[in-house]
């Protein structure tokens, strides 16, 4: 180690130190010191920590260990965790003498975010929400960030050398909500054209990102080509896919045009951004080889084309592939297929991520991804979903598992579509890389840890969570599976059909004991009426998603029992009508009261971005129509695929109903003919609120309406029939 003329001989400190110690004040309040030192006698990823009074000193092998010790150290000394909603900084005034407090890595990496996350979450950040997710990803041991921002500015000087002109580039590139997509080969053209000013903003945000992530240790994971080009550089008789009704345009894996870009783009990133040599690239996300590509030669020439484009521009590129493709469209990606793939890349340049393990894990069928790196990942969460359910229980049990086999993986990750919600799976998750401490003490810890407060309520409060929306064994939250009638787009054919199954889908929904959910509810809230203190907090977040839980299911009950009166009787009543629209209506006052699920929030950050009309109409758009139809207004392939039950967007729904309501005695009659009445008037709703935005609603207190609820609502969730049967 280099030595330093100012401190006579003693080792220099690690360059990372300095950062450390920044996070640190950013994270506590900087009233307390820190000091740092390098523990050089251990080969594993190790820390320790240790407090004596106004000062912590943190012993660690390298950054990121170093800032996991904090975090531990926040944990079991100060009895405070920082999770995303976390109020900062923590204000720590004393620390006391502590024990120390030691830690090794069970596996080296964790990875972290999915592209989707920068559509469905991150779209419109800016550096203080960058600022404070990167520390969040430090302080959990985040080692391998996925790094989108700013990946315009990498596209537009790489075409731009291919002779594209940069207004055709921004509207190659669309809308930015929808970047994500065009960067995995989804889509383009579409939702925008990009702002004139966002390249060059979102360049210099997505640098000071990188920069930060480094600095802590990690090592960015960078986009690189997936075989999908601008039509105006396409070669003669180049193809095009379809995916979700959008049509792009492919590169042949033999034309020497797609090495050529795919080196261009990684050289353009390493002009603009520097390089890991962690590259991520799915070029058949979804999407499937048309049936003239369909032998298994051909993802093997795309597979070898990638690797021959990421070589010639740094040849110590390692492949950062997620799995999703042989999970999604497991009829095509059979085992057979799936190793010729991998078998044209070399295995010393290739990371697997196991993206859905926690659902559906395909290192087990695969065997180990045939001997390849891979990575256990938790995703979830689908385009930010916001109704609390996880499976808490199949996660840490399938990690525990993989660990186990003949093919281990070498790290852990979290994959979600959109972050900041449903805490509870994604640090559980996040633990697994340090601690394999079992479930039910992770519960217990959790409980304390979030609020911060030693409270045996709010443990039994979590005790009984995770027995009931958190214990979703074998339920999923996806398209292809029913998740609630409050965000399913309404419709007749489908749920007055003999065949129907949405009674079954409802009841199969409510798989958990909803007397147990309720003396959950009311826990909470008899806690918060005692803090009030903590209401502001994760508390008052905590106390609103469990209500939420408890509408929707309640919403559930009341359509179903709407539907089969209907059926049966030939009419509709009003009183059971009514019952069900003002549900509604108390599901988005609930909603309102919390900052993060409130829809104006999110359009908010969108229109910091630009308040030219051009630019502001585009950013306006987006947040709009992503979380609505996603696609036009008359396309159902993702229509509700984002589902948030967020304030503005829970009345949208309501209003949907409503119509439904409105048509249903003349669709007992003719269902056809009022199916197509009702889907003219639903494009109508969701053009109207793409143009108009939602109506304001007034913030009340969170304690309030939950005390409200709780009294007009706790009956009858009590005696919902519960413990639905489980999908596999």
């Amino acid at each position: 180690m280099p030595t330093s003329p100012e401190t006579d001989g003693a080792p220099a400190p690690a360059p990372w130190v300095t950062e450390v110690e920044a996070l640190w004040a950013r994270v506590t309040g900087g009233t307390c010191g820190l000091d740092v030192e390098v523990l050089t006698a251990r080969t594993d990823r190790s820390y320790e920590a240790q407090s004596r009074s106004d000062r912590l000193t943190v012993r660690a092998t390298d950054a990121g260990a170093a800032c996991v010790a904090i975090h531990q150290f926040l944990r079991r000394h100060c009895g405070v965790a920082v999770m995303w909603d976390t109020a900062l900084p923590l204000r720590i005034s004393e620390l006391g003498v502590s024990d120390v407090v030691a830690g090794s890595a069970i596996v080296p990496d964790l990875y972290y975010l999915n592209f989707c996350t920068f559509g469905y979450s991150t779209a419109f950040w800016g550096w203080p929400e960058w600022e404070r997710e990167i520390d969040w990803m430090a302080l959990h041991g985040v080692t391998m960030p996925l790094a989108l921002v700013g990946h315009e500015a990498t596209l537009r000087l790489a075409y731009g050398r291919l002779g594209m002109p940069e207004d055709d580039v921004r509207r190659f590139l669309g809308g930015p909500a929808y970047l994500p997509w065009v960067y995995m080969g989804n889509l383009d053209s579409f939702a925008g054209p990009l702002p004139e000013d966002w390249i060059d903003e979102h360049l210099e945000l997505g640098q000071r990102v990188i920069d930060r992530q480094r600095a802590l240790g990690m090592t960015p994971v960078l986009p690189a080509f997936t075989g999908h080009i601008p039509r105006e550089i396409a070669p003669d008789g180049a193809k095009t896919r379809l995916w979700q009704g959008h049509e792009t345009t492919v590169v042949a894996p033999e034309d020497p045009l797609f090495v050529r870009v795919t080196s261009e783009v990684v050289a353009a990133q390493q002009e603009l951004f520097g390089t890991d040599h962690l590259y991520a690239s799915d070029p058949f996300i979804e999407m499937v080889p048309e049936d003239t590509d369909a032998s298994a030669d051909y993802p093997a020439a795309v597979a070898a084309a990638v690797v021959q484009g990421l070589a010639d521009a740094d040849p110590e590129a390692v492949w950062v592939l997620q799995s999703w493709p042989f999970a999604y469209q497991g009829d095509y990606w059979t085992a057979e297929r799936v190793h010729t793939f991998l078998d044209a890349i070399p295995a010393d340049r290739l990371l697997v991520l196991d993206l859905w393990a926690e659902a559906r894990p395909q290192w087990e069928r695969l065997e180990g991804f045939f001997g390849r790196r891979w990575l256990w990942n938790g995703l979830l969460n689908f385009g930010g979903r916001s109704e609390p359910v996880a499976d808490l229980r199949s996660a840490v049990d399938g990690f525990s598992s993989a660990l186990e086999s003949n093919h281990p993986p070498v790290g852990v990750g979290l994959t979600m579509e959109a972050i900041h919600n449903n805490p509870v799976f994604f640090e559980l998750v996040a633990d697994r890389a340090w601690s394999a401490e079992p479930l039910d003490h992770g519960i217990r810890r959790y409980a304390r840890e979030r609020y911060g407060v030693e409270s045996p309520r709010l443990v039994e409060a979590w005790a009984d969570l995770a027995a009931t929306i958190f214990d979703g064994r074998g339920e999923r939250i996806f398209p292809e599976f029913f998740i609630s009638i409050v965000v399913a787009k309404p419709a007749f054919e489908s749920l007055l059909r003999p065949d129907a199954t949405i009674h079954d889908d409802i009841r199969s929904a409510l798989y958990f004991d909803p007397q147990i959910l309720l003396r959950a509810w009311r826990t909470l809230a008899d806690v918060a009426r005692e803090r009030p203190d903590l209401v502001d907090g994760p508390l008052g977040a905590d106390l609103a998603q469990v209500g939420t839980a408890a509408l929707v299911r309640i919403i559930d009950a009341r359509l179903s029992r709407l539907l089969g009166e209907a059926v049966a009787s030939g009419r509709t009543d009003p009183g059971t009508v009514a019952s069900f629209l003002s549900a509604f209506d108390d599901l988005e006052l609930l909603v309102a009261t919390r900052p993060e699920s409130r829809y104006d929030s999110w359009e908010q950050a969108a229109l910091r971005w630009g308040s030219e009309p051009e630019t502001a109409a585009v950013l306006r758009d987006n947040a709009r129509r992503i979380l609505t139809v996603w696609n036009s207004a008359d396309d159902e392939h993702l229509d509700g695929y984002a589902a948030r039950l967020w304030s503005g967007l829970v009345t949208y729904y309501q209003r949907r109903w409503a119509r439904w309501c409105e048509l249903l005695p003349e669709a007992l009659e003719n269902p056809a003919d009022a199916e197509a009445v009702l889907a003219e008037d639903l494009r109508v709703l969701a053009e109207t609120f793409i143009a108009e935005g939602p109506a304001p609603v007034e913030a009340g207190s969170v304690l309030d309406e939950s005390t409200r609820l709780l009294q007009a609502y706790g009956d009858e969730l009590a005696g919902l029939a519960g413990g639905g049967g489980r999908r596999g």
